[in-house]
């Protein structure tokens, strides 16, 4: 079987899973899973915290005001949409789009990795604290931390603020461009 097909087939095996997971609480205050999209061999992967509102009614990463800045950064850098994957650290909107609890991102965490294994990615951009304490380090701290490069396991990881971080304080929006700027040479250099 041609990589794309086996990659499409275990995705679609892993979306069934998740669909049906009951392993915390946000299972049951949810509307849809959001699961993740994009291209399933993109070299490029997004990870944010968690859908919020939108994307929990939809059922979409990345939907709503956050998603639209986030495409919009993308779209900056000559970046589509299309060409990147894009997926959270829990499936399910937390209640009030409180930062998920512990146990909720842990009960969510080999659904990612099995993602980064599907996608297999040469670089994951960590969208916000959270997002990075779960992929880079417990203690990482995104004001200090973000924009710079680790490379763990074969991949290249970066952390920048998350989009909605910027709409609520727009002098992020400056560092968070030197990041994409960062996100794009490494891109091009990883082509």
């Amino acid at each position: 079987m041609p990589d794309k097909d086996m990659a499409l087939l275990q995705l679609k095996e892993l979306v069934e899973e998740v669909t049906n997971c009951t392993k915390c609480p946000l299972a049951q205050s949810r509307t849809h899973v959001v699961f993740g999209e994009g291209n399933l061999h993109a070299r490029l992967m997004f990870v944010g915290e968690g859908p919020g509102k939108d994307e929990d009614l939809q059922g979409r990463p990345f939907v709503g005001r956050a998603g639209q800045l986030l495409d919009a950064m993308l779209e900056a850098i000559d970046i589509k949409r299309a060409e990147v994957y894009i997926t959270n650290i829990v499936k399910c909107r937390p209640p009030n789009n409180r930062v998920p609890a512990p146990a909720e991102a842990r009960a969510c965490l080999p659904y990612l990795r099995n993602q980064v294994a599907i996608v297999k990615p040469k670089i994951i951009v960590c969208l916000g604290a959270t997002a990075a304490k779960y992929i880079i380090d417990p203690n990482f701290k995104i004001t200090q931390q973000r924009g710079q490069w680790i490379e763990r396991k074969g991949y290249y990881i970066i952390a920048t603020f998350h989009p909605a971080a910027i709409l609520r304080d727009p002098s992020k929006k400056k560092p968070a461009w030197e990041d994409f700027i960062l996100i794009k040479e490494k891109y091009l250099a990883e082509g």
